[in-house]
């Protein structure tokens, strides 16, 4: 096809502009248009759905299909061209339906436009991100439409354990649905965009209920990085149901279990703690999947993104399920109960070599708000007393990029009185460093996956309860947070919902922000930059 791609949501953006040949995280032209028009359809269903429920219809299959089709779209979840069309597919059907069971009326053409899937990637020429020509206006649309994805994915994981909020939903349409109205103002977009900040919390708050009810609370743990001599299975991604799924079906099989990546947090959770093949973790951020896949020997399991092409010396091995897919990988979908199957991936497993120990030792995490306020007299202690100076949160995301290692300098190079706050794969910049503890209490805490930075939130807001300020920037707390994806734009937003200010992005502010957009970020919250690492700890540290 004549390649209109344009896509600048993640950090990885080409020249720090967009891709516009190939994504450099690998997504072709025709993956990038397919993606537009998935999104494109989802809005057309926003649509309906918001005209349903006015007429006091079920909305729960719009709901879904619009929440899965914004995560589907994140970046390094899904590269299936085939299951992005059938996803378009199944959007228009229920678009269809849903219109049967409304009044007649004449539809806006997002609602009503058709083509077969042959004719997908002619349609999606019209509707991709630049279709909006002012600048300004486009960077508040995907702000908000980034926002919102990052939503979807937490809200998605809440789902599968039963867990919903309606105000989450009614908002996504809401913010859907704004980013095709062109009456709106730019004031009107920056306060959608904040207000999706508010429903940022709000998801969050509901993700930590969902995991914490269904698999107790995250508590101080060692987790093992090294390897036994079993076959065994590497679990990635962040979906803590396939996790629970994985462990139950592979007991007894005499094949082993290992967390990679954002899944390392499981092993915080009490109620994966009683199988006894589960091993540990396996393994660091996602970018080095292609080096740690091939030396794990066994099959793994891409529960959400990260998922980056894979390399032909492990493509056999790799499983997807959820809204993650690749091309020529095979899927596992949930049967009609929802439950899936994988005895497929036990049964190979047990064909396969032990993993190749790739190293020894021991972490420490599990500091979610519930392990820290056990912890709270000797925190407030150890402020009080001067032993702790500065708390910084390091939350976020690690990638490719060489200008990344800022991280690991900064940790090394902070105070031996700080403190880092961490959840995320940012923490694999650090959290095998020796950076030692304050009075027993480790300089590096590990809230848990990107969503646990909620738990960070919880945190700052119990420390200014507790030491009685009026503002939670009068805390002892810096934020210096790397983002790579849209997951870390909720995050962003939820904290300036907060009314965190003066948070410092990096390696790069998002290319999607405009100018005046990002100037509007720096002078109403001091948002940042970084720069030189010594520079920045001495500009935090006054």
């Amino acid at each position: 096809m004549d390649s209109n791609m344009f896509c600048y949501q993640c950090q990885e953006a080409a020249k720090g502009t967009g891709c516009e040949i190939k994504g450099v995280c690998g997504k072709a032209p025709e993956t990038s248009a397919l993606q537009d028009l998935l999104l494109h359809t989802a809005k057309g269903v926003s649509t309906l759905r918001v005209a349903a429920k006015a007429a006091g219809k079920d909305t729960a299959k719009a709901d879904h299909y619009v929440m899965e089709s914004l995560f589907v779209t994140i970046t390094n979840a899904n590269f299936d061209d085939d299951n992005i069309a059938a996803r378009i597919e199944e959007g228009i059907e229920l678009r269809e339906a849903m219109k049967a069971e409304l009044p007649i009326q004449e539809w806006p053409e997002i609602a009503s436009w058709k083509a077969n899937r042959k004719g997908f990637l002619v349609q999606a020429k019209s509707i991709g991100v630049l279709r909006t020509k002012n600048e300004d206006v486009r960077s508040l649309r995907e702000l908000l439409t980034y926002g919102v994805k990052g939503m979807a994915a937490y809200a998605h994981h809440a789902e599968v354990l039963t867990y919903k909020n309606e105000g989450v939903f009614d908002f996504m349409h809401k913010a859907m649905l704004a980013t095709l109205d062109d009456s709106l103002s730019g004031d009107e977009l920056t306060d959608l965009v904040l207000e999706c900040g508010k429903y940022g919390v709000e998801v969050m708050a509901l993700l930590d209920q969902a995991n914490t009810e269904s698999y107790g609370h995250p508590e101080l743990t060692e987790v093992n990085l090294g390897v036994r001599n079993n076959p065994g299975i590497l679990i990635s991604g962040h979906d803590l149901k396939d996790m629970e799924e994985l462990l139950k079906q592979t007991e007894g099989t005499g094949v082993d279990v290992y967390t990679h990546s954002e899944m390392l947090p499981a092993n915080y959770y009490p109620a994966f703690k009683k199988y006894e093949h589960f091993v540990g973790n396996y393994g660091n951020a996602w970018w080095q999947q292609d080096k740690e896949f091939t030396s794990f020997k066994g099959p793994i399991l891409m529960t959400t993104n990260c998922i980056t092409p894979p390399k032909a010396a492990y493509k056999e091995r790799i499983y997807t399920t959820g809204a993650t897919g690749f091309s020529g990988v095979k899927h596992i979908l949930p049967n009609a109960e929802g439950k899936k199957d994988f005895s497929e991936i036990i049964a190979q497993a047990k064909t396969c070599e032990a993993p190749i120990e790739i190293e020894t030792g021991k972490i420490v995490g599990g500091f979610a708000h519930n392990q820290v306020m056990q912890l709270a007299d000797k925190v407030v202690d150890a402020v009080k007393t001067g032993a702790i100076k500065k708390f910084f949160v390091m939350a976020g995301c690690d990638g490719r990029m060489k200008g990344r290692d800022y991280y690991s300098q900064f940790a090394q190079e902070l105070p031996q009185d700080t403190v880092i706050l961490t959840a995320g794969c940012a923490k694999y910049r650090y959290n095998k460093l020796p950076l030692g503890d304050i009075g027993g209490i480790p300089r590096v805490l590990d809230a848990g996956q990107c969503n646990d930075s909620y738990s960070l939130a919880v945190i700052a807001l119990k420390l200014k309860e507790v030491f009685e300020l009026n503002d939670i920037n009068e805390l002892p707390i810096a934020y210096n947070i790397a983002w790579y994806e849209q997951k870390a734009v909720i995050v962003l937003l939820a904290l300036l919902h907060l009314g965190v200010k003066n948070i410092h992005l990096g390696p790069t502010l998002p290319a999607f922000l405009s100018p005046n957009v990002a100037n509007v970020l720096i002078e109403n919250f001091g948002i940042g930059g970084i720069g030189e690492v010594d520079d920045d700890i001495k500009m935090f540290m006054n």
